[in-house]
């Protein structure tokens, strides 16, 4: 527990977080990248050089200092940090590097405004927020482990199977070396893929939704391919390009808490652009293997129907459930884009619904949907990278 002055202290701080918080953690990455730079190879490069880990960290920072006399209030985010930091390897024995190189980045970017009763007040602050997020990726570490054919770490798999769904588009079937049975996963979850490219000089670590209901033999993701020419595309042009049935690749146990209600009876509404799609594919497919009875509707936007994937899947699925509708607009092609309109007309009443897509597509969408009066329980979503956008929506 921490002290009423140490919270007072913190309290502070909060006007100076906000004005100076995407420099600080920014000086905190190069200082402890400097000294480290063995974490290169659990960080994402492509997000640190866009600063979208600077400015999710900052959130973060910035939520933890405004809410220290209620930390329960930054939970849901924390547990979502935790699901990533699970999904890396993430270990208690990083925590103090990163404290350390934290409380020095506040002190060099603040310089005499850091006085030692705030560097101090932070340092303790940080030791209770990081021991909560220690105990949280304990026990999901250990959940994992426990799980029936579950592991802590990473695993090798081999691609089992690959398949070009568009002109952007490839799926991975992914089996497990060992042959074991597989742990299953929540509709709508991730895991983590680790490979060493040839001429890089650190591990590239992607998430990637798992686009497929769970089975207990392989998983299946769905990538698009990036521009090569930038750090997001390393990965995913290595994959098109270089990775081939037959080889082998380190996947994280599934995690992550953007996933389906499986238990819930309402109605579900799920609305995807682009590659999008991959998590929506695992919530669709399920409600058709489990719940078909469930009304459930599938809405989607992509550029051209070139670019989309899994077209002929879902009419299938959706001609095999008796409650399900799908609609599809190609925006270059004349459709125009999900907007009030069409989402007053295709989203069923009371549902739950589910968003996922580029952070414009999202932000559009979720604009609207409070518009028409759905309440921000029933809406459900999730941005690939760092969730540095979510206060972007709610504002």
């Amino acid at each position: 527990m921490l002290s009423q002055e140490t919270i007072a202290i913190i309290k502070s701080t909060v006007p100076v977080l906000e004005q100076h918080g995407k420099t600080i953690t920014t000086v905190f990455y190069k200082n402890m990248f400097k000294a480290h730079p063995e974490l290169l190879n659990i960080f994402n490069h492509a997000n640190q050089s866009q600063g979208r880990q600077q400015n999710a960290l900052a959130g973060l920072v910035y939520a933890a200092a405004a809410n220290i006399d209620n930390l329960g209030a930054v939970l849901p985010a924390v547990v979502q940090v935790a699901h990533k930091h699970k999904s890396l390897n993430i270990t208690p024995e990083q925590y103090p590097i990163v404290g350390y190189h934290l409380l020095g980045a506040i002190k060099e970017v603040l310089g005499d405004a850091a006085t030692p009763e705030i560097i101090g007040a932070w340092g303790e602050a940080y030791e209770v927020i990081a021991g909560v997020f220690i105990g949280i990726e304990k026990e999901m570490y250990e959940k994992a482990e426990q799980m029936d054919g579950g592991w802590k770490t990473f695993k090798d798999f081999v691609i089992a199977e690959k398949v070009i769904e568009s002109d952007v588009i490839t799926s991975f079937y992914l089996k497990p070396v060992d042959g074991q049975k597989l742990p299953s996963y929540k509709p709508g979850q991730y895991i983590t893929l680790r490979v060493t490219i040839p001429g890089e000089d650190y591990t590239l670590n992607r998430q990637y939704s798992l686009s497929q209901a769970p089975t207990d033999d392989l998983y299946r993701i769905s990538v698009k391919r990036e521009d090569e020419v930038t750090p997001n595309g390393k990965m995913s042009v290595n994959l098109h390009r270089e990775m081939n049935v037959g080889d082998t690749v380190e996947v994280s146990v599934p995690a992550g808490v953007f996933h389906l209600d499986v238990e819930s009876k309402n109605p579900v509404t799920l609305i995807s652009g682009g590659v999008g799609i991959t998590p929506m594919m695992s919530m669709f497919e399920s409600i058709a293997k489990n719940t078909p009875e469930r009304p459930a509707a599938f809405l989607h936007s992509a550029r051209t129907r070139k670019h989309q994937a899994f077209d002929a899947k879902l009419r299938l699925l959706n001609e095999s459930m008796p409650a399900s509708t799908y609609a599809v607009l190609y925006s270059e092609e004349g459709d125009g884009f999900i907007n009030r309109d069409f989402l007053a007309a295709n989203v069923i009443e009371g549902s739950d619904i589910y968003v996922c897509g580029p952070t414009p597509f999202m932000q559009a969408v979720i604009k609207d949907l409070y518009a028409m009066g759905i309440s921000e329980e029933k809406i459900k979503f999730e941005f690939f990278g760092p969730a540095e956008e979510l206060e972007l929506v709610n504002a």
